[in-house]
């Protein structure tokens, strides 16, 4: 039986020197989920403007489905201007407010994750309140939720990271990431795999899915730590190789491949993703042999 998977987040064109694609991370996941089978839902807001029409387009002609899409009637569409170091990895400057802000709690939004098997939800999207508090009710009816750390600064704090984190059942974090919360939440570890388990208990999340760049990722699940080193590509930029990483994980994980298999996937189409520029390359099936 198909899986359903809602996410909600971030919509937007990122800005890049050479012209704009479309991406956000939220939407990057949920882009990523419905090419690889997943029945995909993305709860999210778009301005009444020509970059909300384009975005909208773009889905559509992905074959994606935007009824769950809010239209703001006075903030903008997201635009979020990215810059690549000399190593192709990219830094963002994110404006503020958007209507990706200001998504409001719905009905169609509360069925979605009701009836979906997981529920993905990030921090960068709580910067707002109202956004949050959309998030906090959803995850009342999420069966299985997945949380995205995303720290984007300066649109983060331990408090609010804590109260998400309590909710993850599964948790996605980089290696920047888990530095600002072993300092942060006083973690006494000296290596990933007892920070991983010192965060696994505190907030009594089954599965970490840790990623360290061009030396591969960790999952700690059940205990065990999980290790793959990475596929060796030439980066064309890192926007959306993370997120490509983790909507495999989340197909793999609900089609029921072992765990070994779960972390192979999703270490491939990141590292395809990197190669490509922008965050929402086209693959097929091809991109797993």
């Amino acid at each position: 039986m198909r899986k359903t998977v809602t996410a909600i987040g971030e919509i937007l064109w990122d800005v890049f020197p050479e012209g704009k694609k479309a991406g956000g991370s939220s939407m990057n996941v949920a882009l990523n989920l419905h090419k690889q089978n997943i029945d995909s839902k993305f709860v999210s807001a778009v301005g009444k403007d020509e970059n909300g029409e384009g975005l909208i387009d773009f889905l559509s002609s992905k074959n994606y489905p935007t009824d769950l899409i809010q239209n703001h009637p006075t903030l903008p569409t997201s635009t979020v201007m990215v810059k690549l170091d000399e190593t192709h990895q990219a830094t963002y400057i994110i404006v503020e407010p958007v209507a990706w802000d200001y998504i409001e709690l719905s009905e169609n939004a509360v069925e979605a994750v009701k009836n979906s098997d997981a529920f993905v939800y990030c921090s960068l999207t709580c910067r707002n309140e109202v956004s949050k508090n959309t998030i906090l009710s959803l995850l009342k009816h999420a069966k299985l939720k997945i949380f995205d750390i995303n720290l984007r600064p300066p649109f983060y704090n331990i408090e609010t990271l804590s109260s998400l984190l309590k909710e993850a059942d599964i948790l996605k974090v980089n290696e920047d990431e888990l530095v600002y919360l072993k300092a942060n939440l006083l973690l006494t570890g000296n290596t990933d795999e007892q920070l991983l388990k010192q965060l696994a208990i505190k907030f009594n999340i089954k599965i970490i899915c840790l990623t360290v760049g061009e030396k591969g990722a960790y999952v700690l699940s059940e205990g065990k730590l999980y290790y793959h080193k990475g596929y060796q590509v030439k980066v064309a930029d890192t926007v959306g190789a993370g997120d490509s990483f983790l909507a495999t994980f989340i197909s793999s994980y609900l089609n029921g491949f072992p765990m070994d298999t779960v972390l192979d996937r999703a270490c491939k189409v990141g590292a395809f993703v990197a190669s490509q520029p922008g965050a929402n390359p086209d693959y097929g099936d091809e991109v797993f042999s």
